[in-house]
């Protein structure tokens, strides 16, 4: 056969596309074009599968074989074309017959001894195939189990090329040995125990916060002097929220995927909790929200998504950074533009910010031991735009623990009891909510809150007096109504009364430090 054809698929972003894989052979002097629009990684493909074939014992033939990648448009990136593109040159050449690999999905590296190796993305690759009709995938061995969360698809993992070309072929499976795997990771500590709040001393209205935070989905910002407990805070969030539902898990199991975080995990499970990332100060833009030559890769933003995005010493961060954020905390999503198209990332995650009320940290409680100038206070309170502040839902002060605190020596509630009414909470709010397309207080918009969800005038007259003497904005007024109706799911209320939106105007910014920056 001269022509033939199989298919796999092209990611862009999170997003899949089916791609058609055609291979002609024809007279003329050997080699080897590849077209449609591949990368670098891509172009290389031609030596691995012309190395993988013969070394498999299927040789090419030495004539013209031009394989075509189609849509030819869409940008096509990574070395997972390998193994459709084997298999349509094989078919093409008459080694395997036309009808066998016809519909099916092939997803995978090739090694130069003819073995198939694990690539990053087949869970969303597999998960856009499944919506466009395919039911048969072949993935490497190593990658069945990820690839089998997706409902619906019949799945066959294989180590070696020769092994599928038997199978095609209906012969006997050839005897293989097990394929060499990637070098061996570093010895890793084993995980301690998850972090519990009840390690927190004091705080009392700091854990408060960090419950409707929790129980609502907002975003946090927690300001105070080094050593109050900002960190220890921010790390026990996670352990706060309830597990992902089956499609969150999706969403999230499939960025990991694509960003290669499932690599390091035994049989690359489903992730069921929501992710904790927690970048560090001197992180770039890319790396943050996603970045890369050619089609952008996910950031901590989107590796975040479902989950909780950590901040450490804010204003550290360069602006660019965090006024990049603004357009995920609005939307939920990042669409990141580059020269050869746009990529679209999950983004919905929760941000905490953890800031000093100035450089040296003493402003707050230590006035006369605080050594910085009005001057270099402004400029360091500044570095959190009000833009981007006034998207955040519940900003706290966190004062120094007191000398009695300490010496009282109670351990405060822990994570499992709060948990527990947090969870209680999302779900009077999912129930609520689950006839608006919201699944948290966090995500409700003004519409929602002005039309079926509006309050009675009695309830929001602090609200609008301060929306009448500028301390709000209007967006500032959705953000209090948001966390108006967690505080009043937390106690079971139908409906937010007065003194919960007094609350709730309370928890959107105490006097003093960076939490009162920006109303």
């Amino acid at each position: 056969m001269a022509l033939a054809r199989c298919l796999a698929v092209g990611l862009v972003g999170l997003d899949g596309h089916l791609v058609s894989v055609e291979a002609d052979l024809s007279p003329g002097l050997p080699a080897f074009v590849l077209v449609g629009l591949p990368d670098a990684s891509l172009h290389e493909a031609r030596d691995r599968v012309r190395a993988a074939t013969a070394n498999s014992g299927c040789p090419l033939p030495q004539q013209r074989l031009t394989v075509n990648l189609s849509p030819a448009t869409l940008p096509k990136s990574g070395s997972g074309f390998d193994l459709a593109v084997a298999v349509a040159a094989l078919t093409a050449a008459g080694v395997l017959p036309p009808e066998v690999s016809d519909g099916v999905l092939h997803l995978g590296e090739l090694g130069l001894d003819g073995s198939v190796r694990a690539v990053d993305g087949v869970l969303p690759a597999v998960l856009a195939a499944a919506r466009a009709g395919v039911r048969s995938v072949v993935v490497p061995a190593a990658a069945a189990e990820e690839a089998a969360l997706v409902p619906g698809v019949r799945v066959r993992g294989v180590r070696w090329l020769a092994e599928l070309v038997a199978d095609y072929r209906g012969e006997a499976p050839p005897q293989l040995p097990e394929p060499p795997g990637p070098p061996p990771a570093p010895p890793t500590a084993p995980a301690g125990p998850a972090p519990d709040l009840a390690d927190v001393v004091g705080q009392a209205e700091a854990r408060f916060a960090l419950e409707v935070a929790a129980a609502g989905g907002h975003h946090l910002l927690l300001s105070g002097p080094p050593g109050a407990g900002k960190t220890m805070l921010a790390a026990r969030l996670p352990g706060l929220l309830p597990d992902l539902d089956e499609r969150s898990a999706l969403e999230v199991t499939a960025v990991h995927s694509l960003a290669g975080a499932l690599r390091s995990r035994s049989a690359s499970a489903l992730l069921t909790r929501p992710p904790y990332e927690d970048p560090h100060h001197t992180a770039s833009v890319a790396s943050v929200v996603g970045g890369g030559t050619g089609v952008p890769r996910p950031g901590a933003a989107s590796r975040a998504h479902r989950g909780v995005l950590f901040l450490d010493e804010a204003p550290e961060f360069e602006a660019r950074v965090l006024e990049a954020l603004r357009q995920p905390l609005e939307h939920g999503e990042l669409v990141l533009h580059r020269a050869r198209g746009a990529a679209r990332y999950p983004a919905r995650f929760q941000l905490v910010l953890a800031a000093n009320p100035c450089p040296c940290g003493r402003a707050v409680g230590r006035a006369l031991e605080c050594t910085c100038s009005p001057a270099a206070r402004r400029r360091y309170a500044a570095k959190l735009s009000g833009p981007l502040l006034d998207r955040v839902d519940v900003r706290v002060d966190v004062p120094a623990v007191t000398r009695a605190e300490v010496a009282e020596g109670a351990a405060g509630e822990g994570s499992a009891a709060v948990a527990a009414r947090v969870r209680a909470a999302r779900e009077l709010a999912a129930r609520r909510l689950a006839a608006h397309g919201a699944r948290s207080n966090g995500e409700l918009r003004g519409p929602l809150l002005r039309g079926p969800l509006r309050l009675p005038a009695a309830a929001t007259a602090d609200l609008e007096r301060a929306l009448e003497r500028g301390a709000l904005t209007l967006r500032g007024v959705d953000r209090v109504l948001r966390v108006a109706w967690t505080v009043a799911d937390l106690r079971g209320a139908a409906a937010p009364g007065r003194d919960d939106v007094g609350r709730a105007l309370a928890l959107r910014g105490v006097p003093g430090g960076l939490a009162g920056v920006a109303a």
